[in-house]
C-alpha cells in the first residue's frame, strides 16, 4: 500500500478520535440544524465536459474512479446523518492547511487527496467525499461540484444530495448550508449514476479553466 493511502487511513482514524473531543459541540449544532434545515434541488441538465483535474486524478487513483454505474440515491437526512456530515466537514476544514496547487505541486490545477495535510478546494472536497463514503453514505449522493465564487473565479465544493434537498460542504465556510445560500454560480457536477460523467447545473455558463481556492 502506498504512503498516500496509508496517510488516508491515518486521517480516517484521526477523524474518529477527534470526534470524541469535538462531538458534543458538533452534535448540538447538527441536531438543531437537522430539525429545521431544508433545501431545494439544483436543476441539472445534460452531460458536459469533465474537469481536467478529475480526469488526471482518476489516472493517478484508478481504483477511486472505477465504481460501476449505480442507481441515483439520495441521503436520508436524519439528525444522526447530519451530525456525521457536519463532523466530517468540520474536521477536514480544521485539519487541512490551505495551499494553492502552484505552491504545493508547482502546477496550476491538480486534484489530489491532501495526504500531507495541505491542499486547496478540490482536495478538501475529495477527502470529505472519501470519508463520508467510508462512513456509509452512498457515493451517488456525494458529488464533486464546480462553481464560480463571488469573484467569478473557479472553485470546487462537495454537494450532498439528500431527501431534504442539496447541501454544500465548502472549505471556505464552516457550516453546511443549502446550495442556494452559498452565493455561488453553479456550473457542473458529477452525475449521480456515473461519477465519471458530469452534468451541467442551471443556465449554461462558461466553465472556469481551473479551480483553486
Amino acid at each position: 500500500m502506498g504512503s498516500g493511502m496509508l496517510m488516508l487511513r491515518f486521517l480516517t482514524k484521526a477523524l474518529i478520535a477527534s470526534a470524541l473531543l469535538t462531538g458534543g459541540f458538533i452534535a448540538a449544532h447538527a441536531s438543531n440544524a437537522a430539525g429545521v434545515m431544508q433545501s431545494t434541488f439544483a436543476p441539472v441538465g445534460g452531460p458536459t465536459s469533465v474537469p481536467y483535474g478529475w480526469v488526471d486524478f482518476c489516472q493517478r487513483y484508478r481504483g477511486e474512479c472505477e465504481a460501476p454505474e449505480l442507481p441515483a440515491t439520495d441521503v436520508n437526512l436524519t439528525p444522526q446523518t447530519m451530525k456525521e456530515i457536519e463532523r466530517v466537514n468540520h474536521w477536514v476544514n480544521s485539519n487541512i492547511t490551505p495551499m494553492s496547487d502552484m505552491e504545493h505541486w508547482g502546477v496550476v490545477d491538480q486534484w489530489d487527496y491532501p495526504t500531507d495535510g495541505k491542499g486547496d478546494c478540490e482536495d478538501y472536497a475529495l477527502l470529505k467525499r472519501k470519508l463520508l463514503i467510508e462512513e456509509g453514505l452512498p457515493r451517488q449522493a456525494l458529488l464533486m461540484t464546480v462553481v464560480k465564487d463571488l469573484n467569478n473565479d473557479g472553485h470546487a465544493v462537495l454537494t450532498v444530495k439528500t431527501n431534504r434537498g442539496d447541501f454544500i460542504l465548502d472549505n471556505m465556510r464552516e457550516d453546511v448550508r443549502p446550495w442556494t445560500q452559498t452565493g455561488y454560480r453553479f456550473v457542473k457536477r458529477q452525475s449521480q449514476t456515473n461519477e465519471n460523467v458530469w452534468v451541467s447545473i442551471g443556465a449554461p455558463t462558461d466553465a472556469p479553466a481551473y479551480v483553486s481556492r
